[in-house]
C-alpha cells in the first residue's frame, strides 16, 4: 500500500491490528458524536490565503515551554503503545527524537519512563493525581529523577466516561504487557488488579489547590491538560501553571463536549500572551496544524496519527507519519503566503460577512 498521508495509515492500522486493540485506541466514548466533531470542526474551517509572498524558505521552528523547538509538534500521551508494536513507546520515543520533538508520557506507558528519558529527547509526563496522593507522589518523584522535563496533569478524569464500545467486547488488557510507571511492590504486576486500581483512585474531589500540592513536589514546569472553558483556562493562570492542553480527552470522556478547536479562540482570546497553549485532538492534516497554530496554539499534541504509524510499521511508521505532517504543514503554509510559524495569526481564517 502506498501510505500517502495520515488517513491511509489509519486504514492500515485497522487492518494489520487485532480489531479489540484497534477498538481500544480508535474509539470514542457514549455515540461517539465529539470523537467524529473533533475531525468535523476542523473541516468547517476555511482558510484564507495570502498570495504574492516569497516563500522559497519555509521554517517550522518555533519556541515553546521556554525553549526554541525544531516544530510545534508534540507527541501527545497516550496509554500502552505496545498495543500496536512490540516496541511500544521506545520505538515513538525514537522517532519523536529524530525529529528534536518533545514526547508527553503517559503513566499508563507500556514501557518504563527511564528506558524513555534514556532516548535523550525532551520528555514530559503526564499525570493524573489519584486519591492516593502518596502514590501520586511516587510517580512525579519518579518522573523528575528519570529526567522529565515538565509534568501534564490530565484534569478530565474525574470518573471514567461511557466507554460503552470497550463494555461490548469486554476489553481488558493483555496480562503480558506492563504499565511498568505504576509499580509500587504491594500492588503486584497482575495488569487487571492494577488498572482497576487505577479507576478506583480516579479522585473526583480534584480542586486547583492540587496543583498548589503538586508544586510543593517539584519544580518542573506545570501543563494542565482538558481544558475546554475559557474561564477554566484563566483560573489556570491564576494558579501559577506553566501551559494549558486544549483537549477533550480525544473524544474520550464527554460525549458532545466541545471540540478543542472550537474551545481554542476564545481561550487564546481570554488569556493572551499569559501562558502557552497547545491543542490537542483530532489533527490529521498540515492545514489542521495550520488552523490551530493561526487561532493561538503554541503547538499541537499528536496522539492517533503516531499509534496508527507504530501499528503498521514501528519506529518507521511513527518517523514516516510524522514527516508527512511535517511536509504538510510546510506546504500548506507556502500556500497561504507564509514562512515561519509566527506569521500563522487568525486574519487567515475566514470569517464570512455578517449580513
Amino acid at each position: 500500500m502506498n501510505l500517502l498521508n495520515i488517513y491511509d495509515y489509519e486504514k492500515a492500522a485497522a487492518e494489520k491490528m487485532p480489531s479489540a486493540f484497534h477498538e481500544y485506541y480508535a474509539g470514542g466514548v457514549a455515540d461517539n458524536l465529539t470523537l467524529h466533531e473533533n475531525r468535523a470542526a476542523f473541516d468547517r474551517i476555511k482558510l484564507l490565503p495570502r498570495i504574492f509572498r516569497d516563500v522559497r524558505h519555509i521554517s517550522l521552528e518555533t519556541t515553546l515551554g521556554g525553549e526554541k523547538r525544531p516544530s510545534p509538534f508534540l507527541i501527545a500521551p497516550a496509554a500502552m503503545h505496545k498495543l500496536g508494536h512490540p516496541d511500544g513507546e521506545l520505538a515513538t520515543a525514537r522517532a519523536a527524537a529524530s525529529f528534536g520533538m518533545p514526547q508527553i508520557l503517559s503513566t499508563l506507558s507500556s514501557v518504563a519512563v527511564e528506558e524513555i528519558t534514556a532516548v535523550h529527547h525532551p520528555v514530559w509526563f503526564q499525570l493524573y493525581i489519584f486519591r492516593d496522593r502518596g502514590w501520586s507522589a511516587e510517580i512525579v518523584q519518579r518522573a523528575v529523577a528519570a529526567g522529565c522535563q515538565a509534568l501534564v496533569v490530565t484534569v478530565d478524569v474525574p470518573v471514567q466516561g461511557l466507554r460503552e464500545n470497550l463494555h461490548r467486547i469486554d476489553f481488558s488488557f493483555p496480562p503480558e504487557i506492563p504499565i511498568p510507571n505504576l509499580a509500587r511492590a504491594e500492588h503486584g504486576q497482575d495488569n487487571s488488579s492494577l488498572l482497576k486500581l487505577v479507576n478506583d483512585n480516579f479522585d473526583p474531589g480534584l480542586t486547583w489547590a492540587d496543583i498548589e500540592w503538586l508544586r510543593g513536589l517539584t519544580n518542573l514546569p506545570i501543563w494542565v491538560k482538558g481544558i475546554l472553558r475559557a474561564d477554566d483556562a484563566q483560573r489556570a493562570v491564576q494558579a501559577g501553571v506553566d501551559g494549558i492542553i486544549v483537549s477533550n480527552h480525544g473524544g474520550r470522556q464527554l460525549d458532545t463536549a466541545v471540540t478543542p478547536i472550537e474551545a481554542l479562540p476564545h481561550i487564546a482570546q481570554t488569556v493572551g500572551d499569559q501562558i502557552e497553549l497547545i491543542l490537542d485532538g483530532g489533527i490529521r492534516r498540515g492545514t489542521d496544524v495550520l488552523k490551530a497554530l493561526a487561532l493561538g496554539a503554541k503547538g499541537v499534541a499528536l496522539a492517533r496519527a503516531p499509534l496508527w504509524g507504530l501499528a503498521v510499521n514501528g519506529e518507521t511508521g511513527v518517523r514516516h507519519v510524522l514527516q508527512l505532517l511535517h511536509d504538510e504543514l510546510e506546504n500548506v503554509m507556502a500556500q497561504c503566503g507564509c514562512t515561519a510559524v509566527d506569521q500563522l495569526t487568525p486574519d487567515l481564517i475566514y470569517n464570512p460577512p455578517q449580513p
